[in-house]
């Protein structure tokens, strides 16, 4: 296991190279006992909070992570603001670490949190000229070495020799392996949503958030978490038996078109609708599954969406909700609409797909993350609005059966 150094002892030097040949110097926390280079994907996130949600959200996999907040560290963690069993990001880059964390629930520090999770971190860069730099350029492959005797040249290309997240598919290795029956609410933050007569929903865990979990057990489901790779025969059996009432496709990192297995699955879902109308509700990479599984396409934004203040706005309430978001692609409204879907949410700041539905059958999925966690709680409704269709199986463009999505206030 690692160790933390002690504070007395200097940070050792870290270097972040990017791909385009930029290096930027800093002091390493976190695992600074390895030499090992560890290349991934640098993205940058611009949520203020949250630092310990994000460290542990299996979309992260494969990417190393900037934080846009100038401190970053000041809460420390605790073992509760999890959303897996494990921190997912390659790296973590902050301009400044709190020296010291301060408040009632935090157990350790970040940087030895991030010690014992293998993780290494650079601080004191300037991460706004690193941000303008991948806002500029688009997200880019990165390197992060810890008092290495590799000069900045090899760096450099050990970045440019990392492999793409184009046609990376990493839910392989995040989500179950096998069946979890999962009964944990949000506890001291939940609401009192349960309703009577529970609902039964079946979970396809391509890295599935914690929260979104939790916040479907607080409405009165009973939650069963599969394997991204359950096959379709499976699910289809499970419904025809009258063992569950709907289909949840879980967040998940990497490049949607990938998952070759489960967009197969989803089609030979989907074409059993006319049958076999199973309710079903996309999150995230979810959403880019379902999406694709109709025949629609997915492309790689320039930099992504990842924050908790992206505006979306909804085509069916006429309002705005500030949400959370965190992903690299997105869907491609001409083949989405070409497909039969009708678009249901669009994001303000550039026009892009986040959300849709079918309006033949009891399916819907956004772009976003309504279990904000973290970020602000605008698009909770979307877990009622499963549960409304759990119970009509109607299509989420009869608005008179969506009160939590179509009503006006």
């Amino acid at each position: 296991m690692n160790q933390a150094k002690s504070p007395s002892s200097p940070a050792p030097v870290a270097r972040l190279a990017l791909a385009d040949g930029s290096v930027f110097k800093g002091r390493a926390f976190g695992d600074t006992t390895s030499d090992r280079v560890v290349t991934a994907e640098v993205v940058f996130n611009t949520a203020m909070t949250g630092y310990q949600e994000s460290l542990t959200d299996p979309s992260y996999s494969g990417q190393i992570l900037v934080q846009t907040a100038p401190l970053i560290g000041n809460t420390g963690v605790n073992p509760v603001d999890v959303e897996s069993g494990k921190v997912h990001v390659a790296g973590l880059v902050v301009h400044e670490l709190a020296a010291r964390h301060s408040n009632y629930r935090a157990t350790d520090s970040l940087s030895h949190y991030l010690a014992i999770s293998g993780v290494p971190g650079i601080a004191g860069i300037d991460t706004r000229a690193l941000v303008r730099i991948l806002r500029f350029s688009g997200a880019m492959m990165g390197a992060i070495a810890v008092d290495s005797a590799l000069s900045d040249a090899r760096l450099v290309q050990a970045a440019r020799q990392a492999g793409s997240m184009d046609g990376a598919n990493l839910v392989t290795g995040v989500g179950c392996t096998a069946p979890i029956d999962w009964d944990e609410t949000r506890e001291d933050w939940a609401d009192s949503f349960a309703q009577p007569g529970q609902l039964r929903v079946i979970a396809l865990d391509c890295g599935v958030k914690r929260n979104i979990l939790r916040h479907l057990t607080e409405r009165g489901c009973a939650v069963r978490v599969l394997p991204h790779g359950t096959p379709a025969a499976e699910i289809i059996g499970i419904f025809e038996r009258g063992e569950a009432d709907g289909l949840f496709i879980s967040n998940g990192p990497g490049d949607p078109a990938a998952v070759d297995e489960t967009i197969r699955t989803l089609r030979s879902v989907l074409d059993e609708r006319s049958r076999l109308p199973i309710p079903t509700f996309g999150i995230c990479l979810g959403h880019q599954l379902l999406a694709l599984a109709i025949g629609a396409r997915t492309y790689k934004l320039k930099f992504g969406h990842r924050g908790a203040n992206q505006p979306v706005l909804s085509a069916l309430s006429g309002h705005v909700e500030i949400t959370s978001q965190n992903h690299g692609f997105a869907v491609d409204a001409e083949s989405l609409l070409a497909a039969g879907a009708q678009i249901t949410h669009v994001h303000l700041n550039d026009g892009t797909v986040a959300g849709f539905c079918l309006p033949d059958a009891p399916v819907f999925s956004v772009q976003y993350h309504p279990e904000a966690s973290p970020g602000p709680h605008d698009a909770s409704t979307l877990f009622d609005a499963f549960v409304s269709m759990m119970r009509t199986r109607r299509s989420p463009a009869a608005e008179k059966s969506f009160p939590a999505l179509a009503a006006k206030p």
